[in-house]
């Protein structure tokens, strides 16, 4: 039974609680946690050489959160904890903890997704303040989006961040793993769903970046959400400046992606839904290889030897390893395998999805206006959405069952994150305590800022009638919730496959 209320006793859940001072966080005493001042390895780099006022264990940090979390909710607003659930961690990521929780503050169930050490290092700072600027920007049904932001604590700990959003019981990798049979209807209606969230997302020109089953959540009602922004960007316009590589699971891969192109654009996240779908149609992974090179010659095998037009974006190495391969013919006849379900508007679909030039490949909206998805555009809103409603016996639908982003996405924060990797790259062959000097520099204005951005998130809260939430530091689940660590990525991402 999960307690929360005025005194916050022990019991076995909660890790929220309700603050009735919104600023409470920012009251935290300095002299609480003075005596605990030693160097702690996530923040060193961060507030050393005199860049912050103190640096602090994790032990400090636990003090922290404890101080950040009172005072809590009034008795006024105690809520009845009888039947309610316990707090219990559901997904762990490369990048956060997901727990289960409940709001204090109406009793509903929602996801709680921690970030810790956010501010280890570049990447993880960059990749964070990109999530969390994208989470609060989201306003679609089809796009995980976050409901809320703990309350932070002083800037002077600021070192993990907690979002909450809707509470999804599964996702489509478990789904497609299990035994639960998948139905014709159930890969349209995913499918449709999954789209009409990447149409949203394309219109504000972001790309994804690493569709797969896993990123797709799905309730109990079928209902599904894109998450994991980590390696989401705004698309590119100009073709001069490079792009990342190493993005997207390698399963999910677009050739030209593969093949080494360094300017891309959304129709990787296409490909990457082809691969789904016929996922989603076989339950099987359409192109499983251990390697880069493996995987290309896997999509090769099916799609055929590409023409010399389609492989533009590719890397002269990669062009010449296509082309000293034996030339193939097309093999996508074979996809009506997959099951029984393959059928003739299914790879129809699938094969304007699945194309070697992304110059070629459908888009989301031409995808969405496919015959396959009539039915499950009809059934999504006939009893699914939360846009359309019913009135007596009739159902009144929306004049744009597809909405697209009402503008795009302010990426103005990227150009100040870019110039930190390049300032800190001219000086890589100094040094290393010259580097983690240059990094506590960059990083710590980054800190400032999110911490700020948190801040009006709560405040707005606070102005919409709704207390800002904080740790709940006697909840008999808050010591594990706490001490929940993940990996974090290395300053350096991997290393692209080689094709010169």
């Amino acid at each position: 039974m999960a307690v929360v209320g005025p005194t916050c006793r022990s019991g076995s859940g909660v890790a929220i609680a309700a603050a009735n001072n919104r600023h409470s966080a920012q009251h935290m005493s300095a002299s609480s946690t003075a005596h605990n001042h030693h160097n702690n390895p996530s923040m060193a780099s961060m507030v050393g050489s005199g860049v912050g006022t103190a640096v602090h264990t994790l032990h400090t940090q636990h003090n922290a959160i404890l101080a950040a979390a009172q005072p809590f909710y009034s008795n006024s607003h105690s809520l009845n904890t009888q039947d309610m659930q316990p707090d219990r961690p559901i997904g762990y990521g490369a990048f956060g903890v997901v727990w289960s929780v409940t709001d204090p503050r109406d009793g509903k169930r929602v996801a709680l997704k921690k970030m810790p050490n956010v501010f280890q290092n570049l990447v993880s700072s960059k990749r964070v303040y990109r999530e969390i600027k994208m989470l609060c920007f989201f306003k679609h049904e089809n796009v995980l989006s976050a409901l809320d932001i703990l309350q932070p604590p002083h800037i002077d700990f600021f070192q993990e961040i907690y979002v909450i959003t809707e509470l999804m019981q599964s996702d489509l990798h478990k789904i497609i793993v299990s035994s639960q049979p998948l139905t014709s209807d159930h890969v349209k209606v995913f499918l449709y769903q999954i789209l009409r969230g990447l149409k949203y997302l394309h219109s504000a020109r972001i790309l994804h970046r690493d569709i797969k089953p896993g990123n797709l959540l799905v309730n109990s009602n079928c209902l599904l959400k894109i998450c994991d922004f980590g390696l989401a960007r705004v698309e590119e316009n100009d073709s001069s400046k490079l792009m990342t590589q190493e993005v997207v699971t390698q399963y999910y891969r677009a050739p030209e992606l593969l093949m080494g192109a360094r300017h891309y654009t959304s129709s990787i996240d296409i490909w990457s839904v082809g691969c789904i779908f016929a996922e989603l149609l076989g339950r099987r992974i359409l192109f499983q290889a251990q390697t880069p090179i493996q995987q290309l010659e896997l999509i090769t095998d099916l799609l055929g030897t590409p023409e010399p037009s389609d492989m533009r974006y590719a890397c002269e190495g990669a062009r010449i390893h296509i082309q000293r391969r034996p030339c193939k013919a097309s093999s996508l006849a074979s996809l009506y395998n997959l099951s029984s379900q393959a059928n003739h508007e299914a790879v129809h679909l699938l094969c304007q999805m699945l194309v070697f030039n992304p110059d070629k490949r459908i888009n989301c909206s031409n995808a969405l206006s496919h015959p396959y998805l009539e039915e499950g555009r009809l059934r999504y809103h006939s009893c699914m959405c939360r846009c359309c409603h019913s009135v007596g016996s009739s159902r009144r639908y929306v004049t744009d069952l597809e909405p697209l982003a009402q503008s795009a996405f302010d990426y103005s924060f990227e150009k100040d994150l870019s110039s930190v990797h390049t300032v800190k790259g001219v000086f890589t062959s100094r040094t290393k305590p010259l580097v983690n000097e240059l990094t506590a520099l960059f990083v710590l204005p980054f800190a400032e800022r999110l911490h700020k951005l948190i801040l009006e998130k709560c405040s707005l809260s606070s102005l919409s009638n709704r207390v800002p939430l904080c740790i709940n530091p006697h909840s008999a689940a808050f010591k594990s919730f706490a001490s929940s660590t993940v990996a974090h990525p290395s300053e350096l991402p991997p290393s692209p496959h080689c094709w010169e």
